[in-house]
């Protein structure tokens, strides 16, 4: 998958096109992110220990990984490419040429 937990990316269709935010959860085998403040739905939370008042919960919904465009360092976002650097494979903005992985 090309989109890490952390990376900075940029919603190219869908409701929330144009907005950007920090992936805050990856599923590889689903194919899909949450990205923060993206795809907001509300969860009716039945009342528990931990939230004993319960009540509509805000709340990120998983995106499918084709929606969304990883932004480099630089602020452009683009497609992902995989170049060896140094005997490691990383992962390389395809616009600018710029490593994304550290």
């Amino acid at each position: 998958m090309f989109v890490k937990k952390g990376d900075k990316v940029k919603v190219i269709t869908g409701k929330d096109k144009n907005k950007e935010g920090v992936v805050l959860a990856a599923f590889p085998k689903q194919d899909k992110v949450v990205v923060e403040g993206v795809n907001m739905i509300k969860k009716h939370q039945k009342p528990s220990q931990a939230a004993p008042q319960g009540g509509i919960v805000e709340m990120e919904a998983p995106l499918h990984v084709s929606n969304v465009m990883v932004i480099d360092s630089t602020g452009v976002a683009g497609r992902v490419g995989y170049k060896e650097v140094d005997g490691k494979k990383v992962r390389v903005s395809k616009k600018t040429g710029e490593v994304l992985d550290k």
